[in-house]
C-alpha cells in the first residue's frame, strides 16, 4: 500500500469517527452511527459484516447489533452476496430522503400526542401554552416538509451528472 493511500485511509477513518460522533449527538446509537457512516464512505455503499468489523476494528457481534438497528430504522437492507451464503449490508437509496421522509411520520405522532397533552393540561394553563407553541411548530414543520423535499429533488436532478 502506498503512503498516499495510507493517508487517505487515515482521513477516511477520521471522517467516519467525526461524522458518526455528529450522528451520536443527534441521538443515533454509537455503533450503528459508525456502521452507517462506514457504508456511506464506501465506494459502492455495500459491505459484508466481516468487512465492517475489519474496517471498524470491532467484533462481528457489534456489527450484528448495529446492522439490525439500521435495518429496523430502514437505513440499510441486507442482501445475499451472489454465490455465497454471506450477507452484504447495503445503504438504502436515497438515504437522506428516506431519513427525512420518516421524520414526517414522526412529526405526525408528535402532533397527535402534543394535541392530547394540550387537552390534558388545559390550553389556557402555562403548560398548555407551551405545548400549543410546540404543536404549532410541529404542524409548521409537517406542512413545509413535502415542499422542502420536492425542492430538494428538483435541485438534485438539476445537478445530477448527465
Amino acid at each position: 500500500m502506498t503512503e498516499k493511500r495510507q493517508q487517505d485511509d487515515r482521513a477516511v477513518s477520521r471522517f467516519v469517527e467525526s461524522f458518526a460522533a455528529a450522528l451520536v449527538d443527534a441521538g443515533v446509537p454509537h455503533m450503528p452511527a459508525l456502521v452507517f457512516v462506514t457504508l456511506l464512505a464506501s465506494d459502492d455503499g455495500r459491505l459484508t459484516a466481516d468487512e465492517l468489523a475489519t474496517e471498524l476494528r470491532v467484533s462481528r457481534a457489534a456489527i450484528s447489533g448495529a446492522v439490525n438497528y439500521l435495518g429496523h430504522v430502514e437505513l440499510t437492507t441486507r442482501e445475499r452476496q451472489p454465490g455465497s451464503r454471506r450477507h452484504v449490508y447495503v445503504l438504502r437509496d436515497p438515504t437522506w430522503y428516506e431519513l427525512v421522509a420518516r421524520r414526517e411520520r414522526l412529526l405526525d405522532r408528535w402532533i397527535s400526542t402534543t394535541r392530547d397533552g394540550v387537552e390534558a393540561v388545559g390550553p389556557d394553563s402555562p403548560a398548555g401554552r407551551r405545548l400549543t407553541e410546540s404543536l404549532r411548530f410541529f404542524e409548521f414543520l409537517r406542512e413545509e416538509m413535502p415542499q422542502l423535499l420536492a425542492r430538494w429533488r428538483e435541485q438534485r436532478d438539476r445537478q445530477a451528472p448527465g
